[in-house]
């Protein structure tokens, strides 16, 4: 369940684990506007991990992380393509 304040939100992320999480953190970080940006997971055998994102007010820290994942799936989709024009 999200808890948010004006400029924080901490978002519980089911059924993913760390690989997910930090490339979402490392990538909410390349955004000007996220002050703060982490994720958790409270016990490594049986935790769901969290991610805590917090923005200066100049964006929400729902639109920063929407963001991110636009970013990302931007990233797969290119490294895709190349991958597909490789000749083996």
């Amino acid at each position: 369940m999200p808890k948010k304040e004006e400029n924080k939100l901490k978002l519980d992320v089911h059924g993913e684990d760390h690989t997910l999480c930090n490339i979402l953190r490392q990538e909410l970080w390349n955004d000007k506007h996220v002050a703060a940006a982490g994720y958790n997971i409270d016990h490594p055998m049986a935790g769901e991990p969290w991610i805590f994102v917090e923005t200066d007010g100049e964006e929400t820290p729902k639109q920063a992380v929407i963001k991110a994942i636009d970013r990302l799936d931007k990233q797969t989709n290119e490294l895709r393509d190349k991958i597909k024009k490789i000749k083996f």
